[in-house]
């Protein structure tokens, strides 16, 4: 369909993307120790991007059939009629391109798992130190396709797997922890469940915590949602649409740590060989040695700028693939006094553009004192300044893991982290 697709718009456009994904997926949700759905899913769709005297379209083709081919090329020709042009666009990558597998990026063996027996050894596992767990275990497997009008023309395969548990012993008394891979040898839910488990555990009884600052110890779950809103910040279209706190920052100190975009990491959830307009992807050093080094470009704001692309070429806009937080190694732990986060949610901003935002923490959250867990507590919201919060970055453990959620998207590889004198409030309601 690819090739159909491509020969329909050659001729009346100026460029075209083309990208097809196709495989089976599969889902199942548990809620207090039981499965309660299972889905199966076949995925078959094409994104379709094309301009032409600047003026741009995207869509998307989901009935693979000539009859539906030739009439969403009519709409998009329509449309390129009376659209206004993108005078801002500057051309896609001039292909072709030669392109390495992605290592641990494909396990054919995801497609024949046991799911079931996967979703309980997570549960069992959890229910050693909690009365209950609720969660989800996603799998997926297929091949990802891409053509250009520029030369490009590659295809790859690709498998994922994620699962989510939440173990409880009553409503503020719970742990949460995900896991996310490419290949089966590294998906060790029984592992995760078991810490969500002894989160839950300690959990118990908690007081309501005190506002003030505080020196904070960030789980990898919750510091991925955070590092999320960080890599987006640094796209291109976002400072150019004000919705960046890194607006004006390129060359400046942000911190003392590094953050890399890695769209070739081996077993990196994000990774592939090509980004959406088929130019190979790289390793990017967003900040190094704690200063704001790039922002992440396609070809198109790469010539505006006049730099090289970063091959992070999205749908939308340029976006990271797979980010890497690094920095001075030691124990997170050791402080006097702080309070441990081992998940947020309803991270909210304020004010993108300074970077102003709100999180509340969610299940097990514990004060320390002298490098020691001393209880739980809960009741408090974090109240902050991401920039703040970036330059208050400290010690990293030497732990890191490969995060997604529900609440961080963008893949995030990180320890335990240690944050100096973080703003926590009391929640307005």
């Amino acid at each position: 369909m690819l090739d159909y697709l491509g020969k329909k718009l050659s001729g009346q456009v100026d460029d075209f993307v083309l990208i097809e994904s196709v495989g089976d997926s599969s889902d199942i949700k548990f809620v207090d120790n039981k499965i309660v759905k299972t889905g199966l899913e076949s995925i078959s769709s094409i994104f379709i991007f094309v301009a032409k005297d600047k003026k741009i379209v995207a869509t998307t083709l989901k009935d693979m059939t000539e009859k539906s081919a030739d009439k969403i090329v009519g709409e998009i020709v329509e449309f390129l009629k009376h659209a206004q042009p993108n005078n801002d666009y500057n051309g896609i990558a001039e292909g072709s391109f030669s392109y390495k597998n992605i290592v641990d990026g494909f396990d054919k063996g995801v497609k024949n798992i046991d799911a079931v027996d996967i979703v309980e050894s997570g549960i069992n596992a959890a229910l050693k130190n909690s009365k209950r767990a609720s969660g989800k275990l996603d799998s997926s497997i297929g091949m990802r396709k891409i053509l250009t009008s520029s030369g490009v023309n590659a295809s790859e395969d690709f498998s994922s797997l994620y699962f989510s548990i939440r173990a409880l012993n009553s409503p503020k008394e719970s742990g949460h922890k995900t896991i996310s891979s490419r290949i089966l040898s590294d998906f060790k839910v029984e592992k995760i469940s078991e810490k969500a488990g002894e989160i839950a555990k300690m959990a118990l009884k908690p007081e309501k915590g005190k506002e003030g600052r505080f020196d904070m110890i960030i789980d990898p779950l919750p510091l991925a949602d955070l590092m999320g809103t960080v890599g987006s910040a640094a796209s291109i279209d976002s400072v150019e649409s004000g919705m960046s706190f890194f607006s004006g920052k390129l060359g400046k100190k942000i911190g003392d740590f590094n953050l890399i975009d890695d769209g070739k990491l081996s077993g990196g959830l994000g990774s592939t060989s090509f980004d959406d307009e088929g130019v190979p992807t790289q390793r990017t050093r967003i900040i190094s040695e704690g200063f704001l080094r790039t922002y992440l470009h396609n070809t198109s704001t790469a010539k505006k700028y006049k730099v090289k692309t970063t091959a992070n070429a999205g749908l939308i806009g340029p976006s990271p693939s797979n980010l890497i937080l690094e920095g001075k190694k030691g124990n997170p732990f050791d402080i006097d006094n702080g309070i441990y986060v081992t998940n947020v949610w309803y991270t909210r901003f304020q004010n993108y553009a300074t970077g102003d935002f709100s999180t509340i923490p969610r299940d097990g959250m514990f004060l320390i004192e002298n490098g020691e867990i001393c209880g739980p507590i809960n009741g408090l919201r974090i109240s902050e300044n991401m920039l703040n919060l970036l330059k208050n970055i400290s010690v990293f453990g030497k732990n890191p893991q490969q995060i997604t959620s529900w609440e961080a998207e963008i893949p995030v590889i990180t320890p335990d982290v240690l944050i100096k004198n973080v703003r926590f409030t009391k929640p307005t309601s």
